[in-house]
């Protein structure tokens, strides 16, 4: 049984998911829903790409995996049906497969939404693409193949011999605050030097934990997560909160020169 995925800012309190799922499931062919959140901020296609980049290799391969945020980002939309390592992405072009993918994608068609797609019939857009992969038809008549996705460009650390500029990429549920300094970055420019992490005017964080009961409850810390990023927290308590961190926030770290006796 195939697997399709939901990543939307529709929220959980209306009528909007049902009816993408119920025009799915009026294809006539059984799926598994899987929720990954609906729970994006309205709009925030970074947070949207943040959040799916980060999770759909743990579905199994062929899984179908739609996104609907920011649909309607200029008056003649674009959508996408796009397969890439073996996942179906199905989606506006609004810039949010940009921020997903940087590697070039492999097949990528734009879906055949009539003369002025409307808000209503969008869900048959979604629901015609969804049938014709589960359908197992050719992808490659899905809709009129495209070189390239609108480009939105994500903000990237600056690097030096000994330093590291980056920023706030996204704050998780708990507060966490997660960095776009991944581990391989720190580790070639750091290359096992001590280093001291600054953000905001607070006192520097100096070692890498490997999970959040290392240091004591209420005390800060920076560790890699799941994603292999690096994040602020607080042991049982909200990092963003506490310090004010937000968004786009910029932070840095400093690597130390080696002293030579």
């Amino acid at each position: 049984m195939k697997v399709v995925t939901l990543t939307t800012d529709f929220g959980w309190r209306d009528y909007y998911s049902g009816v993408i799922k119920g025009s799915i499931l009026s294809e006539g062919i059984p799926v598994v829903f899987a929720d990954i959140t609906h729970d994006v901020e309205n709009y925030n296609i970074i947070q949207a790409s943040f959040i799916l980049k980060n999770c759909y290799n743990s579905f199994p391969k062929g899984s179908i995996h739609l996104i609907s945020v920011n649909n309607f980002y200029k008056q003649k939309p674009s959508f996408l049906a796009i397969c890439h390592e073996g996942h179906y992405f199905i989606g506006p072009d609004n810039g949010i497969f940009s921020l997903m993918f940087e590697e070039e994608l492999e097949q990528i068609y734009e879906l055949d939404c009539g003369k002025n797609v409307e808000v209503m019939g969008l869900k048959d857009v979604f629901s015609r693409a969804i049938g014709h992969i589960l359908r197992g038809r050719d992808f490659n008549k899905i809709g009129k193949p495209v070189q390239s996705v609108l480009e939105r460009l994500s903000l990237r650390p600056v690097t030096g011999k000994d330093q590291i500029r980056g920023s706030v990429i996204h704050i998780d549920n708990y507060k966490n605050v997660v960095l776009n300094i991944d581990r391989n970055l720190f580790r070639r420019i750091g290359q096992k030097r001590d280093f001291e992490l600054f953000f905001k005017r607070y006192d520097p964080i100096r070692k890498i934990s490997k999970n959040y009961a290392d240091v004591a409850a209420g005390e800060v810390l920076c560790l890699f997560n799941s994603a292999g990023l690096l994040e602020i927290a607080v042991n049982l308590d909200k990092a963003a909160t506490l310090f004010g961190l937000e968004v786009d926030e910029a932070i840095q770290i400093d690597f130390i020169i080696p002293k030579i006796d």
